[in-house]
């Protein structure tokens, strides 16, 4: 059997999920209560069977690093694990990453390859449950020098995403980045009808790429001899004609959480009653074990809300909400519509300062994503009542309508937003 090799891009700076990213790299940021988004494609990637696995790292990524080393650990006698590729200056160059591709071509000497490998290339801010097995033997069966896994999508979104064009036996024969008008895809509409695609292919009329790519090494050499320094925008549009590629149609739920809008809807999904992407009755999501006490909620109302462990909520009312690790509530609080990172620890009870870890009691919250180990006082209100889109506060932000109060930012007694 040929030996797989998954490299994990979480190296970017994540300008589009700041502040989140203020103080970590983007794969680092915490979701769905107790996981970080890294723990998506790892566990993908368990699951299949695949465990030789690289991360590549460079903006903020101490946080990361840490998660990591303290969740991925393996007995001595097998042969999986999750390594660390962190950008690094050497003799042949002094450059930081410049994108995805430059990022790869930089450690390609660290993975050792004898040239038979297959290379799966998956992104560190993707929201979705995959068997890569099942892409690789497509790839394998196709004997494809490349394969891009795609997924069927609505005109209206097609400016978003790299938009792909495949012939009949699944070869790609056409690639538009983020095309700005229809005439761009002019030709591009998918019409193959298969059966796990009858229900998606009713409203959907294009596919695109989901940034989850699998390489011949040999050729992954070639494309990478290039300047091309990014997979979406150079490598995957340039080898189209040099190279066998081909489109590998994924039918299950994916969804990119790389803005601060997306993130906040995807955590807001997971506390409904029929979430698109929630971590029951599915293959477990691995994430760092933490052996926290169970969550105490005393006369409260909760209503949709996932609560982790570790918790202490007094008297208080949420609802379509995700409360995270440690997260501390108050008496009297209203909170709706809202993501709780919780806390790193525990503040000591004697605490000398003014403003405790958590938020404090009478806050009234709603539609805002409050960070992990921030203080909030005593009757405060974030709600953005002006319904302002974007702006930055001496303490806050608020990107997409939605209020953001970054990791340990602290909120008065009494302050309205």
């Amino acid at each position: 059997m040929k030996r797989i090799v998954a490299l994990i891009l979480g190296g970017g700076q994540g300008k589009r999920l700041f502040p989140l990213t203020m103080y970590r790299s983007k794969p680092a940021v915490p979701i769905g209560g107790k996981y970080r988004l890294i723990d998506i494609p790892i566990s993908n990637c368990l699951h299949s069977s695949i465990k030789d696995i690289y991360v590549l790292t460079q903006f903020n990524s101490e946080s990361l690093n840490n998660h990591i080393n303290n969740t991925y650990r393996f007995d001595y006698f097998s042969r999986a694990f999750v390594r660390i590729l962190a950008a690094e200056q050497t003799s042949d160059s002094t450059i930081w990453f410049q994108g995805t591709a430059d990022a790869v071509r930089k450690n390609l000497l660290h993975l050792e390859l004898k040239g038979e490998e297959d290379i799966l290339i998956l992104s560190g801010d993707h929201l979705y449950e995959m068997d890569y097995m099942s892409f690789v033997n497509f790839h394998r069966e196709k004997n494809a020098d490349f394969t891009v896994s795609v997924i069927p999508i609505r005109q209206d979104e097609a400016k978003e995403f790299g938009v792909l064009k495949l012939n009949k036996d699944d070869r790609i024969t056409g690639f538009k980045e983020k095309p700005k008008s229809v005439m761009e895809l002019k030709g591009f509409k998918f019409t193959k009808k298969r059966s796990s695609f009858d229900r998606l292919t009713a409203r959907s009329s294009y596919l695109a790429s989901m940034g989850v790519y699998v390489f011949k090494a040999k050729v992954l050499h070639k494309v990478l001899e290039t300047t091309d320094i990014d997979f979406g925008r150079e490598i995957i549009p340039h080898s189209i004609q040099k190279f066998k590629g081909y489109g590998y149609l994924f039918d299950g739920y994916w969804m990119d959480v790389g803005t601060i809008k997306s993130f906040y809807e995807a955590n807001i999904d997971m506390a409904t009653y029929k979430p698109h992407f929630g971590f029951f009755y599915r293959g477990d999501v691995f994430t760092r074990p933490r052996f926290l006490p169970t969550a105490r909620v005393t006369n409260c109302k909760l209503s949709h809300a996932l609560v982790a462990e570790g918790c202490i909520i007094n008297n208080s009312e949420i609802k379509n909400s995700v409360v995270g690790l440690r997260s501390i509530v108050g008496k009297g609080c209203k909170i709706s519509r809202t993501v709780l990172m919780g806390a790193d620890y525990y503040e000591a009870p004697n605490s000398e300062e003014p403003v405790k870890i958590g938020i404090g009691d009478g806050t009234v919250i709603d539609r805002a994503i409050v960070d992990k180990n921030a203080r909030i006082g005593k009757n405060v209100v974030i709600r953005n009542i002006k319904n302002v889109q974007n702006f930055d506060g001496e303490n806050y932000f608020i990107r997409d309508g939605i209020v953001i109060i970054p990791k340990k930012a602290v909120v008065k007694d009494g302050t309205i937003i």
